[in-house]
């Protein structure tokens, strides 16, 4: 008997285009990331913006949080790098949660980026 966990994030709630690319814990032999995952998703996409006052002038910080309904990276353990594109600008994936279900499968897929 196996328990179906609601969905927290719904897939039809996921309706922004994004690309995904997701980096691995090696390293290229020129120093550059590998990359584990490259693919084209839906997500919810929510950002914020924020004006950070730095010595030499006031400039505009946008972060953002992308949910995914699934799991978008079933090989990979952890999700902590990597870049997305969403609405023509490249971020950088800060940090990635897989929130799991009491029975260990994922429930759904939130990348911090900025």
């Amino acid at each position: 008997l196996s328990m179906k966990y609601p969905s927290l994030v719904r897939k039809q709630d996921c309706k922004t285009d994004i690309h995904v690319v997701l980096y691995s814990d090696d390293i290229s032999e020129e120093g550059a990331p590998q990359i584990a995952l490259e693919d084209d998703f839906k997500c919810n996409y929510q950002n914020k913006a924020k004006r950070v006052l730095t010595i030499e002038k006031v400039s505009v910080q946008v972060t953002g949080i992308c949910l995914f309904h699934e799991d978008i990276a079933p090989n990979m353990t952890d999700i902590h790098s990597g870049k997305v594109t969403v609405f023509g600008k490249e971020r950088d994936i800060i940090q990635g949660t897989k929130a799991r279900n009491p029975d260990g499968t994922v429930n759904y897929v939130e990348l911090d980026i900025v």
